[in-house]
C-alpha cells in the first residue's frame, strides 16, 4: 500500500505563529493564559496546560503576573478595548489575515453599508469579525442561505454591500456565493479573504482524493478547516478523520493500494509524523503476518505429504499430495467463500463452525454494512451463513471472517447490473455528508447520492432523509474503485412524468385538487397537485389585498385548489384558491343589506369624509355630511382613526364595489322622537288649562 502525504498538511502561518509565541513565552518562564483554546487541537492544548497554560473565557479572569494571549482567531473590538483598559501584559496572536478582515469591515463601511460575512456564525473567528463591524452585519453559511436573506431583507438592494469570508471558508462554496452575490447585488464590494493556505490545502486534498482509494485527515474534530478538508475529500473516496496515532491504528485500510493523507491547519508536525509511522507499521505488520502464516502452512502441507503410505502408487500419492496441498492452502486463502454454522453470538462477535481446525469468528462490524442491523435479532444458533475469509492465525487457531464484505461483493455486482439495466433500488440513508450528499446502505453496499440528486428542495436540510428508506437509480459506477453514485431525483422525475401524463389526460378547468405548496415567490405560490405544479397568483390567494403569499400559505401546507385556466401546449396551469362563498361582497349582499345597522372601524380620513371597515375586505365611506347632525369642517373634528362607531348602510353599489354609510341617520330618528314627545306634553298641558 502506498501512503502519500499532502505537501500543505499541518500548521498554517497564523497557527504556527501563535503556537511559537506561547511556547517561547513558556520557555522564558512566563505564566501564560489564553483567551479561549489557542488552537483547535486537543493534544496541543493538553501539552500547553501541562506546562501551566490556563484557558480563560474573558479578560477579567486573567491573574496578576500572567501574560494574556489573544488566539489566532482574534476577538471583537469590545474585547480588545477591555484588554487595553486593563493593567495586564497582553500578546495579540491574531492571524494577520484575520486582522485584515477586521480592518475591512471597520474602515471600508459607512452608515449606508451592510456587511455580509460568509462563514459559521458560531465560530470564534466570525464572532470576532462581526464584533468589529460598526454597521449592520449578516452572517450566511452558503449560497442557499443568501437567497433566503435576499427575500427576507429586500432593502439590501438599496444598500452598499461589503462581502468578506471566514479565512477557512470552503473555496468551492465561496465561488458559488460570489456568483450569487453579483446577481443579487450589483453594487456589492466583494473581498476574497479566504486564507491562501486554506485554498491550497483544500485544492490539494481534493486532487489527492481523486487518485486515492481512501483519505485520512489528521486534526481536531472541533477544527473548522479540518472538517472542511474531510467534506472536500469524501466527495471522491472513503475518508476518515483521526486526532492521534492510536486512532489511526484502528483504521481498516485493507483492499486499499493508495491512501492519501493530509492534516488541518491546527495539526502539529509531531502528530502527523506519529500517524504516518503507525500507518506504515500496520502495513508492514500485516504483510509480515501473512508471509509467516503462509510459510507455516507450506511446512505443514509438506509434512502431511511425507506421511502418506509408501505403498500407494506414485500417481495416487502425487494426486493425494496435490489435493492436500490445495485443501490446506485454501484454509489460508483470503477472499475465499465458506459456509459456517452459527455456534455463538456475543456483543462483540459471532462464533461460527466452518468445518476446519481453526475457530471461526465474525467481528460485529464485519457482519453488515447496514448500521441498523442487529445479529442477535437476525441470527440464531444453528443458522448457516455464507462468509468470506479475511485472515487466518494458525498460532492462535482462529480465522477471522466477514459477512459484510461478501454481501458488499454480491451487492456490487447487483449495483453494476442495476446501472446497466436502469433498475430502481431501495436503501436506507445512514449518513449525511455536510454540503455533499448522503450515503445509502443498499444490499450490503454503500451508494453516494449527491445533495442535488436527493430530490429535496434547496430549503430542506439533508438531515430530513437520515434513517429514511429511499428509492434511487444508479447513475454512475467506478468499477476499479468500487464506487457508485445514485439519484433519487431521477426516480422522482420519472414518477412525476407518469403522474403528469395521467393529469393532462384528465385535467379540466374547474376541477378541484388537493395539493402541497412547493415554493413561494413575490407574485404567487406554486402548488404540486400530483405530478405537476400549478401557480396560484397572489391576487387569487385572498379576497383582501396582501403583500406576500406567505400571509396566506406556507411551504409544505396542504391546500385545496381548483383549475382556473389550462395551457396544454405550454404545460401551464393557473390555479384558484379563494372560494366564492368567502367573497366579502357576497357576504355583504347576504348579511349586510341596505338599512343594516352595524359597527365599523374608522380606517382612513379624507377631506370629504371617513372610511370605515365594515367586514374584512370592505371599507365603506361615511360622507362628511353623514358624520354628525351639525355642520363640521373636517372629519377629524368628530372621528379618529381606530374609532369603532355605529353606522347604517345607506347604499351598496356591487358593480362599482362601493358602500355608503351614515352615522347621522342613526342620530336624526332619535331627535325626531324627542320632538314628538315634547309636542305631546305641550298639548296635554293646554288641554288641562282649558278644562280648569
Amino acid at each position: 500500500m502506498q501512503i502519500k502525504l499532502a505537501k500543505t498538511a499541518g500548521f498554517c502561518f497564523g497557527v504556527n505563529r501563535a503556537v511559537d509565541l506561547v511556547y517561547s513565552m513558556l520557555d522564558e518562564g512566563k505564566r501564560v493564559c489564553t483567551l479561549g483554546p489557542l488552537i483547535h487541537n486537543p493534544q496541543v492544548i493538553a501539552d500547553l496546560e501541562s506546562r501551566g497554560t490556563r484557558i480563560i473565557e474573558n479578560p477579567s479572569q486573567a491573574m496578576t503576573g500572567e501574560t494574556l494571549v489573544v488566539r489566532a482567531h482574534g476577538v471583537t473590538a469590545a474585547v480588545e478595548e477591555e484588554i487595553n483598559s486593563m493593567d495586564i501584559e497582553c500578546c495579540n496572536a491574531t492571524c494577520p489575515f484575520v486582522k485584515k478582515i477586521h480592518r475591512l469591515v471597520s474602515d471600508k463601511t459607512n452608515e449606508n453599508t451592510v456587511v455580509l460575512v460568509a462563514g459559521d456564525a458560531k465560530h470564534p473567528e466570525v464572532q470576532g469579525i462581526v464584533g468589529h463591524c460598526k454597521v449592520e452585519c449578516i452572517v450566511f453559511s452558503g449560497s442557499e442561505e443568501l437567497e433566503k436573506i435576499a427575500e427576507e431583507k429586500s432593502y439590501l438592494s438599496e444598500k452598499e454591500i461589503l462581502v468578506v469570508a471566514q479565512t477557512t471558508f470552503s473555496t468551492k462554496e465561496w465561488n458559488l456565493c460570489e456568483k450569487k452575490i453579483k446577481k443579487l447585488y450589483t453594487n456589492a464590494n466583494i473581498f476574497d479573504t479566504i486564507c491562501c493556505a486554506t485554498q491550497e490545502r483544500q485544492q490539494e486534498a481534493y486532487e489527492l482524493s481523486l487518485t486515492s482509494d481512501a483519505m485520512v485527515i489528521i486534526g481536531g474534530r472541533q477544527s473548522s478547516n479540518t472538517a472542511k478538508l474531510k467534506a472536500v475529500c469524501e466527495q471522491n473516496c472513503p475518508t476518515w478523520l483521526v486526532e492521534t496515532a492510536d486512532e489511526a491504528r484502528q483504521l481498516d485500510l485493507s483492499g486499499c493500494t493508495r491512501v492519501g493523507v493530509t492534516a488541518g491547519a491546527s495539526t502539529p508536525a509531531g502528530i502527523i509524523k506519529e500517524v504516518l509511522q503507525t500507518m506504515s507499521e500496520n502495513v508492514i505488520e500485516n504483510v509480515q503476518l501473512e508471509n509467516d502464516a503462509l510459510e507455516a502452512e507450506k511446512e505443514q502441507v509438506t509434512a502431511q505429504a511425507a506421511g502418506q503410505e509408501a505403498t500407494a502408487v506414485a500417481e495416487a500419492a502425487e494426486e493425494s499430495f496435490e489435493a492436500l496441498m490445495e485443501e490446506s492452502l485454501k484454509s489460508m486463502s483470503t477472499d475465499q467463500k465458506v459456509r459456517g454454522i452459527v455456534v455463538g453470538i456475543s456483543p462483540s462477535e459471532i462464533q461460527v463452525d466452518i468445518g476446519r481446525k481453526q475457530t471461526g469468528y465474525v467481528p460485529i462490524d464485519e457482519y453488515s454494512n447496514d448500521p441498523t442491523a442487529d445479529p442477535s435479532k437476525e441470527l440464531k444458533i444453528g443458522d448457516e451463513i455464507e462468509l468470506i475469509i479475511m485472515k487466518t492465525n494458525d498460532a492462535e487457531g482462529t480465522m477471522m471472517l466477514s459477512k459484510r464484505r461478501l454481501d458488499a461483493s454480491k451487492a456490487w455486482n447487483d449495483i453494476c447490473e442495476a446501472n446497466e439495466s436502469g433498475e430502481v433500488l431501495e436503501g436506507t440513508v445512514f449518513e449525511v455528508i455536510p454540503n455533499g450528499g448522503v450515503l445509502v446502505a443498499c444490499k450490503g453496499s454503500r451508494v453516494f447520492i449527491p445533495g442535488s440528486h436527493t430530490g429535496l428542495s434547496k430549503d430542506e436540510p439533508l438531515e430530513t432523509l437520515l434513517k429514511q428508506k429511499v428509492q434511487f437509480k444508479v447513475i454512475d459506477v467506478n468499477k476499479q474503485r468500487k464506487r457508485a453514485v445514485g439519484s433519487v431525483r431521477v426516480v422522482l422525475r420519472e414518477a412525476r412524468k407518469e403522474l403528469s401524463k395521467a393529469f393532462w389526460d384528465n385535467a379540466a378547468e374547474g376541477k378541484v385538487y388537493t395539493g402541497t405548496v412547493k415554493s413561494l415567490t413575490s407574485y404567487g405560490a406554486f402548488v404540486d397537485i400530483g405530478g405537476v405544479d400549478g401557480m396560484v397568483h397572489i391576487s387569487e390567494l385572498s379576497w383582501k389585498r396582501i403583500k406576500h403569499p406567505s400571509e396566506v400559505v406556507n411551504v409544505g401546507d396542504t391546500v385545496e385548489v381548483y383549475i382556473k385556466k389550462l395551457d396544454a401546449e405550454n404545460k401551464k396551469i393557473s390555479l384558484g384558491y379563494k372560494k366564492v362563498e368567502d367573497n366579502p361582497w357576497e357576504i355583504m349582499r347576504r348579511d349586510y343589506p341596505v338599512d343594516t345597522v352595524c359597527k365599523a372601524t374608522v380606517v382612513g380620513m379624507t377631506t370629504f369624509g371617513a372610511f370605515a371597515n365594515v367586514i374584512p375586505g370592505i371599507d365603506g365611506l361615511i360622507h362628511i355630511s353623514q358624520i354628525a347632525d351639525r355642520r363640521i369642517n373636517k372629519p377629524e373634528d368628530v372621528l379618529s382613526i381606530g374609532d369603532v362607531v355605529d353606522v347604517k348602510v345607506t347604499e351598496i353599489d356591487f358593480d362599482k364595489k362601493r358602500v355608503s354609510l351614515s352615522i347621522r341617520a342613526l342620530i336624526e330618528p332619535a331627535a325626531e322622537e324627542a320632538t314628538e314627545e315634547a309636542t305631546v306634553e305641550v298639548v296635554e298641558e293646554a288641554a288641562a288649562e282649558d278644562a280648569e
